[in-house]
């Protein structure tokens, strides 16, 4: 029987120009070619019910609740998440590690999240973009595609399994680069199919791992387990649909034949489109804390290759320490100014649920990592973190209005939400502002990353005010207990004087945990360095308690007096 029909463009959300959209609507119907083999698969990826372990003919997994509890009995309801990013799998040497290191853990009954294998996501978009360019019949050739193919096929024959546990699903991405070669095109919505495939290999060869040594596993398709989202793809919004649906799936299929959920990290259906979606770089973690609140776990443990949250990137400082408590503020507030550690947007759900997050190394699997929580005692807290977010671009906004004429913010912030532009810091006064903009987020609104990227801003900007472009800035932020915001600024400021830096912005506003300094970027790692040594290295924090007794035993006055009690 011949395939239906369909439209590849309308399958592959290629935008049609004006002049092929009215020789459409001209003809009398559309023309009909029989659908590609890649995109049946597509279609079916997206509906089918993804529930069965894959596992040995030969040896039937015990289940978990047996294996766990020793009796035949009630399964034990599921108690943590645990998510391992893509180096904690990037090959058949890490996925063993990772099978032991869950196993070593007996008391919990965990549902896991998995990133894609390596550096899969980054060769499956280099494909993408090559296919584009590359013709159909070259496709095979691809260096990237060649990669992941021996990366997972190589990690199967390590491990001792059955190929044909992903040869479906390479045949599939071939398929689909094939396509993309065919149209020329490689839209946002075919971007976020493409690089879905490496969460669902690696998630098949894990729970193919575990059922192999005898722990039975069973492997899920986000975008099949319940995660709906915006159809903003490359970066879509979780939406509240997806905890009841992802706790009845989960709680009803471990209820009545346990087994270790491996969930595909990053991706979700599209709830108008129902197309996979994907949650932004990072995702992985949205998708641990979001599973976290839907079953309402007693925590979500984030495994990184690091001892947890530090006091800086290690990159910059070699002497940086484990954070070993954070709140859900200071964690958002790290994430978003550029620690690596966790996704900007992965505590809300686990702020929301008050489940406790930890973040754990998965090469040093005894240490207590980072604990985050809703709230923690700051008493003695001064500084918790330095964070560098590098080339910043910055702009200086003056009114041309007089002085106390109402609206300018207004007019300013209009502009930036018309342009679908976020901000990142913010500095203000009656007639003028200074912000900070992220060459990331502009790319996202296809501004190029260069001076002339900010040309539709400045435009329209330069219509209500006087405007100075600032490039090659950067923010170090301050993440702490701003109660004390005295104390730091006053360290800080000395610190930058003594190594000759002048600051060019400061940012504190409502936070209570942020304090944040614009720089040059020629100057911010020796910023960060220095600043780093002066907090966490000289006794510092010691000085500050001491300082905190002395506060306690005398009152100052007005007049700068002070009296003992």
């Amino acid at each position: 029987m011949a395939a239906p029909a369909l439209r590849i463009t309308a399958r592959l959300g290629l935008a049609l120009d004006g002049a092929t959209a009215a020789r459409r609507r001209e003809a009398s119907a559309p023309v009909a070619v029989p659908a590609a083999p890649w995109l049946k698969k597509a279609a079916v990826r997206c509906q089918r019910a993804v529930g069965a372990a894959v596992a040995e003919k030969k040896d039937a997994p015990v289940s978990v609740a047996q294996d766990r509890s020793g009796d035949g009995g009630a399964a034990p309801e599921l108690t943590v998440v645990m998510k391992f990013g893509g180096s904690s799998v990037a090959s058949a040497e890490r996925m063993r590690e990772v099978a032991d290191l869950i196993l070593s853990f007996p008391e919990e009954h965990p549902v896991v999240v998995l990133s894609a294998m390596g550096k899969t996501t980054n060769k499956l978009l280099m494909a993408g973009e090559k296919a584009v360019g590359c013709g159909a019949t070259n496709v095979s050739e691809l260096d990237e595609l060649s990669f992941v193919k021996e990366l997972h096929l190589g990690t199967l024959d390590q491990l001792g399994l059955d190929r044909s546990i992903v040869c479906g699903l390479l045949d599939e991405l071939e398929q689909l680069l094939k396509g993309i070669a065919m149209m020329k095109e490689l839209t946002l919505r075919t971007r976020d199919y493409l690089v879905s495939f490496g969460e669902c290999m690696s998630t098949r060869i894990f729970a193919a791992l575990l059922n192999k040594i005898g722990v039975k596993a069973r492997q899920y398709d986000a975008f099949d387990l319940g995660f709906i989202t915006t159809d903003d793809f490359t970066n879509a919004d979780i939406l509240e649909a997806t905890y009841p649906a992802v706790a009845r799936r989960l709680h009803v299929e471990w209820i009545n034949d346990p087994a270790i959920p491996i969930v595909t990290g990053f991706l979700g259906k599209g709830w108008r489109s129902g197309a996979i979606t994907t949650l932004g770089r990072g995702g992985s973690d949205l998708t641990a804390t979001t599973i976290g609140k839907a079953l309402g776990l007693r925590e979500i443990q984030v495994w990184k290759d690091v001892d947890g949250v530090l006091t800086c990137d290690p990159n910059i400082h070699p002497k940086a320490k484990p954070v070993p408590y954070l709140t859900f503020d200071e964690a958002a507030e790290l994430a978003y100014f550029g620690a690596q550690v966790l996704h900007p947007q992965s505590m809300r759900p686990a702020r929301e649920g008050d489940v406790p997050v930890r973040v754990k190394n998965s090469y040093n699997r005894r240490a207590p990592g980072t604990l985050i929580t809703k709230a923690r005692d700051m008493s003695k807290t001064v500084l918790t973190s330095i964070v560098l977010k590098s080339n910043i671009t910055m702009l200086d906004i003056v009114s041309t209005r007089m002085l106390g004429q109402y609206g300018f913010l207004a007019k300013v912030f209009s502009i930036f939400e018309d342009l679908g532009i976020s901000v990142d810091c913010v500095a203000t006064s009656e007639v003028s502002i200074s912000l900070t903009l992220d060459p990331s987020k502009l790319w996202s609104c296809e501004l190029v990353q260069h001076k002339n990227e900010l040309d539709d801003v400045i435009e329209e900007l330069e219509k209500i005010a006087v405007v100075h472009l600032l490039q090659n800035r950067s923010i170090i932020s301050l993440i702490g207990n701003v109660q004390r915001s005295s104390l730091i600024l006053e360290k800080a400021f000395n610190v930058l004087r003594r190594n000759g830096v002048n600051v060019q912005m400061i940012s504190q506003g409502a936070s209570k945990v942020n304090i944040s300094l614009v720089v040059h970027d020629s100057e911010a790692k020796q910023c960060v360095q220095a600043l780093h040594s002066a907090f966490f290295e000289n006794g510092f924090l010691l000085e500050a308690d001491e300082l905190d007794v002395l506060h306690d035993g005398f009152t100052s006055h007005s007049n700068g007096t002070i009296h003992s009690h």
